[in-house]
């Protein structure tokens, strides 16, 4: 952003759906412990198991927050979050980058639950239930904006 590198803090469920998102400047272990705490405000309950990448603020953030939570770390049980990546990639080359760090924020914070609600992990459904489950994600997409889609 803006020439600067900026880090994009992703917490992902165990159903590929993005929980928070944080851009930060730092990828230190006060980064780490400022995403953990707002993590929990939104969750309101403590995970049972974390999973991160190698970065040893991960570990020093943790054992401040989260001291009996399991940690693991791993090379690839952390693809779920780097896939949950994708879209805001895609988004992002679309918009030609973001300007500011305010403005990464605000559009990732309102984009991913949007994103959550019709991400229908259509590989692990019959056409019958895909169709059913986008029915109703558009229905109370509808009745949560009270606008009628056109198509």
């Amino acid at each position: 952003i803006r020439g600067k590198r900026h880090y994009l803090w992703r917490a992902v469920d165990q159903h590929g759906n993005v929980l928070d998102v944080l851009v930060q400047s730092r990828r230190d272990a006060k980064a780490a412990q400022r995403f953990f705490r707002k993590l929990l405000k939104v969750l309101c309950y403590v995970p049972r198991v974390i999973v991160t990448d190698k970065l040893g603020s991960y570990g020093a953030a943790k054992r401040e927050i989260l001291p009996g939570v399991e940690h693991r770390q791993s090379r690839y049980l952390n693809n779920r979050c780097e896939v949950s990546h994708q879209p805001i990639r895609r988004q992002e080359h679309h918009m030609r980058s973001f300007k500011s760090v305010r403005h990464a924020q605000q559009f990732l914070a309102t984009h991913t639950p949007i994103h959550n609600h019709f991400q229908l992990r259509r590989h692990r459904l019959s056409a019958s239930e895909y169709r059913v489950a986008r029915d109703c994600a558009f229905s109370s997409w509808r009745d949560a904006t009270g606008s009628a889609l056109v198509g």
